[in-house]
């Protein structure tokens, strides 16, 4: 995916860590969430630690911001049929990560989940998907809601404001129109492209940083490498599952997986262009 504007994978791997930058994420997490976020910090965690390994399918970001909640954005380009599950597993490690040992339930940390996919994950005609907890009653349909003293022990309004927030930002859906500054963060993530008119929180400043053509020579190199192992991991994964379907036995599978093996391809994207499960694949 060509662009004026290097993608926003590459960004946060490269450049949205500098705090120079944090401006540009601070723009896009206050359009999402509809609140002003202002980033204290860019965390390491358990959860993004395998991101530095240059990965190309998947690469994520932890921040925290001034009210000390994390805010996890991760980006994923290929698709993984358990990624909800992923989802689920990501927020649980970070909860249990930076709660401290003997530190009361109450210290638990707010998270917010901002997952932004390549691919079709699940079934819905949306592009922005948002998730939170709230509890209603079976009988009454009524929401259960915080007591007077823990909304002021806690500084809550809802119990929702407690537990994890889940976004899912299905970039492929979206039909190219911005209809509001959210849109426009869309297209740029759709289209690596900033137009003359945008107007949303960041990408003023996404649009001179952000440039290609602004890139070190060193980085540049870097960029276009990133986009040829982009290309290249795709039309093997397309070319695999074409022969698949052409040859449909599972022993040409096997012959497809080991080259794919060989190539150092991932193995949930192995899974996903042969069929094999993990064991199988894992054994060759």
């Amino acid at each position: 995916m060509a662009g004026t504007h290097i993608r926003f994978d590459w960004a946060i791997k490269k450049l949205l860590r500098d705090k120079a930058n944090y401006v540009v994420l601070e723009g896009f997490l206050s359009e999402l969430l509809k609140e002003d976020i202002k980033i204290d910090s860019i965390l390491e965690s358990e959860s993004n630690r395998l991101t530095e390994e240059n990965k190309l399918n998947r690469v994520d970001i932890l921040a925290k911001n001034t009210q000390d909640e994390l805010l996890l954005i991760e980006v994923q380009n290929s698709a993984e049929n358990d990624y909800f599950h992923r989802m689920l597993y990501g927020v649980s490690t970070l909860i249990s990560e930076y709660l401290g040992k003997g530190e009361a339930y109450g210290k638990v940390k707010k998270v917010y989940s901002i997952n932004i996919v390549y691919f079709s994950l699940g079934q819905g005609r949306d592009y922005i998907y948002k998730g939170k907890v709230d509890f209603y009653g079976i009988h009454v349909n009524d929401k259960l809601e915080p007591s007077d003293l823990q909304k002021e022990v806690f500084k809550i309004e809802e119990v929702y404001e407690i537990f994890p927030e889940y976004y899912v930002l299905r970039v492929n859906n979206f039909n190219d129109v911005a209809k509001d500054s959210l849109d426009e963060w869309i297209y740029f993530l759709k289209n690596s492209e900033i137009k003359d008119e945008f107007q949303a929180q960041g990408l003023a400043q996404a649009k001179d940083n952000l440039r290609v053509e602004n890139l070190s020579q060193a980085e540049k190199a870097a960029y276009q490498k990133y986009l040829e192992d982009r290309r290249y991991e795709i039309s093997i994964i397309e070319s695999a599952e074409v022969t698949g379907e052409l040859r449909g036995r599972k022993e040409a599978k096997i012959e497809i997986a080991k080259s794919l093996k060989a190539g150092g391809i991932e193995i949930n994207l192995i899974v996903e262009a042969t069929g094999l499960n993990f064991d199988e694949i894992e054994k060759l």
